[in-house]
């Protein structure tokens, strides 16, 4: 096994990339135009608006795939003007590197801010009454587009205040509500924030993101596994021996410590971006590409979960906790000494989670979970991993173990698709190597850059394309399978804990107990 971060051997001619499908259809890299709208981004003042929303509105406005009749309307209670939330934008641009002078003063006269106070009333009938102006002045034709980048806390209240000012009705246009992640904190609390949701707007109307199907290469699994007659046939536990799935982040919790404490890594990152790489994997073909078909297939992954058994927790879950290290040569603090922290925190920033999907295609393959902060590298990626050989013919000349053929889905850094199996090295003696055959989707001869996850995300939310979003019934499926867990897990590292809590160095790959599963990714 190569060590972890080793490239692998190439072993793959030039592939040609003809954006343009048969038949001289359009351009798949040109997204179509989204009917005209008013995007209202609640908390615009804040760090997530800053950092992903207005530059994904930005860059989607440079590539032309933004409505000809728009409005930005920016809405919190910092107490801004126009002109305000307009340089606070362009500062939020210049920081993320991707300022288009020109774009930007195309952009900028769209461009508005309403300041809100999310408990009064009156806030939202001003907000229902600045856009009608716009319909009249932008062109918006009546159609909203409600954008909670909020703390969660304020989701119910954001909704009702919308739905008790007639924002919610679809008399003349759509109304749409995106909703971020985490969508409650247990069963209890999801189910909760659903009901409050839905007082005013229907469920065609709300958008649960989750970014992380917009990337890529996590939108290529569909597409790899059920447009390639060569995969399917494959895609199951007679070739399959485990499948894994890793998001690994080298940084520590910075400035999301109040967040985090109430959340852990489990909440953070296992019942949303976790369980939906692991669906897209394990799931039955749908009979059609369209939103809900693809997420009842899904659903049905969700209700196959086996439920953790109490008595093998140990040997199905490792949860660990960085303490201080160097990762890169520069000393960083342990979670407990971050700002914000309690200093006997239990909340753990590493977990390793074995999974089972009681069905017929996946019976007794394991399904390996793994997500963790101030680990060694960042790595998002997917690794399956097929059966060895049944009978090794060359034992005699190579001995039993011959590595098992992999196919391996790297979402980040990398973007690409690569097939390891073994080649014969050229000369005279019989001697294996791994090869590679590789796709690189960013060395692909594009004419064009690929829409970035938030893009992507906005921009089928103008077109009310749900098929990349969360519908109730999973969310619900994912909380009432992890709720166990977590309640088990509230006490980690106390005397008597059903769950320990494992220490590890910042840098490194995390506890010792969960590095059998690391192992898998490489």
């Amino acid at each position: 096994m190569p060590a972890p971060g080793a490239a692998p051997t190439d072993f793959a001619p030039p592939i040609s990339f003809d954006p343009a499908p048969p038949g001289g259809g359009p351009s798949c890299l040109l997204p179509p135009r989204p009917s005209p709208c008013a995007l209202v981004i609640f908390g615009a003042s804040g760090d997530l608006a800053a950092r992903m929303i207005l530059p994904a509105v930005h860059a989607l406005h440079r590539h032309g795939a933004l409505p000809q009749g728009l409005a930005v309307l920016g809405a919190a209670r910092t107490p801004w003007g126009d002109e305000d939330f307009r340089a606070h934008m362009r500062r939020a641009l210049e920081a993320a590197g991707g300022m288009d002078g020109p774009a930007w003063e195309a952009l900028a006269p769209r461009v508005f801010y309403q300041p809100l106070d999310y408990a009064d009333p009156a806030g939202f009938a001003a907000l229902a009454a600045r856009l009608d102006a716009l319909d009249a002045g932008a062109g918006t034709e009546g159609n909203r587009l409600f954008y909670l980048a909020t703390p969660p806390t304020v989701y119910a209240e954001t909704a009702r205040g919308l739905g008790a000012a007639g924002l919610a009705r679809e008399a003349r246009g759509f109304s749409r509500l995106v909703v971020e992640k985490p969508f409650g904190r247990d069963l209890d609390s999801a189910r909760a924030l659903d009901v409050a949701l839905h007082e005013h707007f229907a469920e065609h109307q709300v958008f649960r993101i989750d970014h992380y199907l917009a990337k890529e290469t996590v939108q290529n699994i569909l597409l790899l596994r059920f447009a390639n007659a060569i995969f399917e046939p494959l895609w199951n536990r007679r070739y399959v021996a485990s499948v894994t799935c890793a998001a690994m982040e080298t940084l520590g919790v910075g400035h999301r410590a109040g967040y985090y404490e109430r959340s852990g890594v489990l909440r953070d990152m296992f019942q949303n971006h976790m369980m939906q790489l692991l669906a897209l994997v394990a799931m039955e073909p749908p009979p059609a590409f369209d939103a809900e078909a693809v997420r009842d297939e899904k659903a049905k992954v969700y209700r196959a979960l086996r439920p953790f058994d109490p008595a093998r927790l140990a040997d199905d879950l490792v949860l660990g906790q960085y303490g201080p290290g160097t990762p890169g040569g520069a000393p960083v603090p342990g979670y407990r000494r971050e700002p914000g922290v309690a200093p006997d925190s239990a909340t753990p920033t590493f977990a390793a989670m074995r999974l089972w999907v009681d069905n017929w295609r996946w019976q007794g393959v394991p399904f390996h979970l793994l997500s963790g902060k101030r680990l060694r590298e960042k790595l998002t990626r997917i690794v399956v991993r097929f059966r060895e050989v049944p009978h090794s013919l060359f034992r005699h000349i190579l001995g039993e173990d011959i590595g098992a053929n992999r196919l391996i889905l790297d979402i980040h850094p990398g973007n690409a698709v690569s097939l390891t199996m073994q080649a014969k090295l050229p000369g005279a003696r019989l001697c294996l190597q791994p090869a590679t055959m590789r796709f690189d989707f960013d060395a692909a001869r594009a004419p064009a850059r690929a829409l970035d996850a938030y893009e992507k995300v906005l921009l089928d939310c103008m077109l009310g394309d749900q098929t990349l979003f969360w519908r109730q019934d999973a969310v619900e499926q994912c909380w009432g399978f992890l709720t166990p867990v977590l309640e088990r897990c509230e006490a980690c590292g106390a005397q008597g804990s059903p769950a320990e809590l494992h220490g590890y160095a910042a840098g490194s790959w995390g506890p010792a107990a969960g590095l059998e599963m690391v192992q898998e990714l490489f």
